[in-house]
């Protein structure tokens, strides 16, 4: 059926100046066929470059680049405004039979839209486990001299210590002088004599 509707064409289509690209298939939506009279428009870099209606579940579009070039460029389908799965290559005087298949919330293969704006900001976290502890580090310089302390209070004194024992003996004096002696003697022994004849000599008298 499709490749009828190809060769059902018009032929004057072809005599432009540069002959289009033609696609032709089944096109289905949310996994039936589209319903008759369902817009089914092609698209080229994020604009619309043809459109027809489904009838009996099939499509027939020509895809004109105009005054502009899509030799190469990819071209997307939608259905009904939801984006197809399939996308085909533009080529001049293409023909292709092509199904196309749409699904609401599906991803299309369009191009990326523009990121939306952030969302506000999120609630603080818990907080994370204590982590590992690090390494020793490196000693410090040595910090400056403290000022002296106070002084002490006075010691009590002790008790007396027990006696020393005694010294050792001195040593032997000298002997006395053995002259002085006699002449001692002698004379104690004159004046022993003197007395006595003193005495004698005043009894007789």
């Amino acid at each position: 059926m499709a490749l009828a509707l190809l060769l059902a064409i018009p032929t004057a289509v072809f005599a432009q100046r540069v002959p289009p690209h033609v696609f032709v298939g089944a096109a289905s939506l949310n996994g039936v066929a589209a319903a008759d009279g369902s817009a089914v428009t092609a698209w080229v870099d994020g604009e619309q470059v043809a459109d027809a209606y489904a009838s009996a579940g099939d499509y027939t579009l020509l895809v004109d680049q105009g005054d502009s070039s899509f030799a190469g460029k990819e071209v997307s389908f939608k259905i009904s405004g939801v984006e197809a799965a399939e996308t085909a290559e533009w080529t001049q005087g293409g023909a292709e039979v092509l199904d196309l298949v749409a699904a609401v919330g599906s991803t299309g293969s369009g191009t990326d839209g523009k990121a939306g704006a952030s969302g506000a900001k999120g609630a603080k976290g818990d907080t994370g486990a204590t982590g590992p502890a690090g390494s020793v580090g490196t000693a410090g310089a040595a910090g400056a001299t403290g000022s002296n302390g106070s002084d002490g209070a006075a010691g009590t004194i002790g008790p007396a210590g027990s006696a020393g024992s005694a010294g050792s003996a001195g040593a032997d004096g000298a002997d006395g002088g053995g002259g002085l002696g006699v002449i001692a003697l002698i004379v104690a022994i004159v004046a022993l004599l003197a007395a006595g004849g003193s005495y004698m000599m005043g009894r007789r008298a």
